[in-house]
C-alpha cells in the first residue's frame, strides 16, 4: 500500500474552499484533515507533498477531444500519447475523445478502431462518446449495446453534409432511442446545408482568405440549429448536449430552454471566450490557424458566453481539442478557406486560462472547478470518481500555483502541434505537480508518467438527469 499526503495547501472543489491536507491511500483520496482534525498531524506517508500557498485541486476533465482524428484529407496532429500528455501538463487528467462512426460501418467498429488507437498509449485517464454518423436500425440498437459498455453519450452533426450530417429524421430517430435508454445526445449545430450555400457564393466571389470561413458560418446559422435540435429533443422527450457554444444567439436558445425547465446543457471553449474574428482576419494567412467550427466570433459575443457561464445557461468549458500544423496541414487551404482543416490546439491551455478568468473576474474560484472539473464528469457519468477531492474519488489532484507567471507558446508547450493558438498571452497561474490515481505524472514541472498508465474508463449515463 502506499501512502501520499499533500500537506498545507488550499483545497478548492466545485463546492468548497478548505485548508486541509489530503492522504491517498491506493490510488484513492482516503481522507482530508483540516488543522482542527486530530488526524492531521498523524498522516504518515510514503511520500509527503508539501503544497504551501499552493491551491489542490482535482484533475480537469476535458469531454470534448479528437486525438488522431482523420478530417479533410489530414489527420489531427496529436495522438493519444502525446495528447494525453499535453493534457497532463495542463492539468488534466481525464480526457472524453470522439470514436468515429464512418458512413456503412458500424458503431462497434468505430469504437474498435478508437480503443486501439488509445490502448496503451494515453499518460492518463479517457473514455469515450460516439460519433453516430449512419443512423439505422442495426446503429440504433448498437447505441443500447454501447451504453452497456459504458459508452453513454452519442454525437451528431447538423453540419459536415457528406461528412458527418445527419438530417431531422435521423436526429430524431436517434433522439427517441436516447430517451429510452438513458444516453446523452450531444448536437453541433449548425445549418450545414446553409453553410455550404454561402461557402459556395464567397469563393464565387474570389473570398477565399481564412477570415470568410467565420463569415459564411452565420451566428443566426449557429442560433437557428440550436433551436432546431432543441424542439426535436423536445419532441422525442431527450435530453440535449450542444457542444462549442460560440455565437450569443445561440447561448439565448439555450437560455430560453432552461427557463422552460427542459434538460438541456450547452458548453464553450476558451477559443471562443478569449479569441475572436480579429484573430481569422490576421494577414498572410495566419487566420487559417485560428479556422474551426463553430468559428471564433466577434468580440461582443465574449461577454455573452462568461455571463452564459455565470448564469449556468453554460455548464461545461471542453477544448475541442482537435489540432493541425500551420505548416503542411492549415496550408492545405490556401487560396480557399474551405480546404483548411477544421481545429484548433487547446488541451494543454485550458485550466490556465480559466484560472486566469478567476483573475480578471469574470468567474469565482469554485466555478473553475465546477465548470472544468466537477460538471463535465457529472455530466458524462464520471461523478464522484472523477471531477472532486473527497473520500473514494480517484486522486486526480492538481497542485496548482496561483501566483506563477507564465507567456503561453509554441516553444514550451507539450501539444504536438507547430503553432500557440494563445502565442504570447501572459497568464498567472500555473500547474506544479499533477497525480493521476496517486501516481505522479508531472512533478515540480517535470514530467514522470508514463505511456500506458491511463486506462479506459467507463461511464454511467449523464448525473443530472436522474
Amino acid at each position: 500500500m502506499t501512502r501520499t499526503v499533500i500537506r498545507g495547501g488550499l483545497v478548492i472543489t466545485a463546492s468548497d474552499e478548505i485548508h486541509a491536507d489530503v492522504l491517498i491511500e491506493d490510488g484513492r483520496i482516503a481522507a482530508l484533515a483540516t488543522s482542527h482534525t486530530p488526524t492531521a498531524e498523524s498522516f504518515t506517508a510514503d511520500r509527503v507533498i508539501d503544497a504551501t500557498g499552493k491551491y489542490v485541486i482535482p484533475g480537469g476533465v476535458d469531454a470534448h477531444t479528437h486525438m488522431e482524428l482523420p478530417f479533410g484529407g489530414t489527420f489531427a496532429s496529436d495522438t493519444f500519447e502525446t495528447g494525453t500528455r499535453a493534457a497532463a501538463w495542463g492539468g488534466t487528467t481525464t480526457i472524453i475523445d470522439f470514436a468515429v462512426q464512418s458512413v456503412g460501418h458500424s458503431l462497434r467498429e468505430g469504437l474498435d478502431a478508437w480503443h486501439a488507437k488509445a490502448e496503451g498509449n494515453c499518460a492518463i485517464d479517457y473514455g469515450f462518446h460516439m460519433i453516430v454518423s449512419d443512423v439505422n436500425q442495426e446503429t440504433l440498437k448498437e447505441m443500447d449495446l454501447l451504453i452497456e459498455e459504458g459508452v453513454t453519450s452519442f454525437k451528431q452533426f447538423m453540419a459536415y453534409p457528406g461528412v458527418f450530417y445527419s438530417d431531422d429524421g435521423q436526429i430524431l430517430r436517434a433522439m427517441q432511442r436516447s430517451a429510452e435508454n438513458g444516453g446523452l445526445i450531444m448536437m453541433h449545430a449548425e445549418n450545414g446545408i446553409a453553410i455550404d450555400v454561402l461557402v459556395e457564393q464567397a469563393l464565387a466571389r474570389g473570398e477565399t482568405d481564412p477570415r470568410y470561413h467565420g463569415e459564411v458560418r452565420k451566428a443566426l446559422l449557429e442560433a437557428e440549429a440550436t433551436h432546431r435540435a432543441i424542439k426535436l429533443a423536445q419532441v422525442a422527450g431527450a435530453p440535449l448536449y450542444v457542444v462549442h457554444v460560440s455565437a450569443m444567439e445561440a447561448v439565448a436558445e439555450l437560455a430560453r430552454a432552461r427557463d422552460e425547465g427542459l434538460p438541456v446543457f450547452g458548453e464553450t471553449c476558451p477559443q471562443y471566450l478569449f479569441l475572436s474574428t480579429d484573430n481569422l482576419a490576421e494577414p498572410d494567412f495566419e487566420g487559417a490557424k485560428y479556422v474551426c467550427s463553430t468559428p471564433l466570433r466577434p468580440r461582443e459575443h465574449q461577454a455573452k458566453l462568461w455571463q452564459g457561464l455565470r448564469t449556468n445557461d453554460l455548464q461545461v468549458v471542453s477544448t475541442d481539442h482537435c489540432p493541425f500544423c500551420f505548416t503542411g496541414q492549415k496550408e492545405l487551404g490556401r487560396g480557399d478557406f474551405s480546404k483548411i482543416p477544421n481545429g484548433l490546439p487547446g488541451v494543454e491551455n485550458r485550466m490556465d486560462l480559466l484560472h486566469q478568468a478567476v483573475l480578471d473576474g469574470h468567474i469565482s474560484r469554485r466555478r473553475w472547478i465546477e465548470i472544468a472539473c466537477a460538471t463535465p464528469a457529472r455530466m458524462f457519468g464520471l461523478y464522484p470518481k472523477k471531477g472532486t477531492i473527497a473520500p473514494g474519488a480517484d486522486a486526480d489532484v492538481v497542485i496548482y500555483d496561483p501566483h506563477a507567471e507564465q507567456v503561453m507558446s509554441a516553444e514550451t508547450h507539450h501539444m504536438n502541434v507547430d503553432y500557440s493558438a494563445y502565442e504570447g498571452k501572459r497568464v498567472t497561474g500555473r500547474v506544479e505537480t499533477v497525480l493521476s490515481r496517486g501516481e505522479p505524472v508531472i512533478t515540480e514541472r517535470e514530467y514522470t508518467g508514463h505511456t500506458g498508465h491511463g486506462v479506459y474508463t467507463p461511464r454511467s449515463t449523464c448525473q443530472y438527469l436522474n
